[in-house]
């Protein structure tokens, strides 16, 4: 790992600390999680987003959650990505995922699903 990606590494372990300081610890454990498992970025987002509410908020959490989204938009892009193919495995059409998503045609449904592939594999 290279110096700018242990940066950034350090950068989202702290906003993840910030965000499980400010409350989010107290989670309870999602149906999905491994015991022991922390709760997923997209769950600290939220929690830092409903902390964010109040007007004495902390600075730091809500700095925290907009580091963090990123790294919960690409956890969203890898569940999109499931559903898809296990839509497709299904036998579910591309013109029906295309109106599951909101968009105007299957080939639309072709074009968002080889922008979410191609996503998670540019992320490695």
């Amino acid at each position: 790992m290279d110096d700018e990606d242990q940066r950034a590494a350090a950068a989202l372990a702290r906003a993840r600390e910030a965000v499980l300081g400010a409350g989010a610890r107290e989670l309870g454990r999602r149906p999905w999680q491994a015991p022991g498992q922390p709760p997923a970025d997209l769950d600290l987002v939220r929690h830092a987003a409903w902390v964010a509410r109040e007007p004495s908020a902390p600075t730091d959490v809500v700095l925290a959650g907009l580091r963090l989204l990123a790294a919960a938009r690409a956890e969203l892009d890898g569940v999109e990505a499931a559903l898809l193919f296990a839509a497709r495995a299904d036998g579910v059409t591309f013109q029906a995922l295309g109106e599951a998503l909101g968009l105007g045609s299957g080939q639309a449904a072709q074009q968002r699903m080889a922008r979410v592939v191609a996503r998670l594999d540019a992320q490695g």
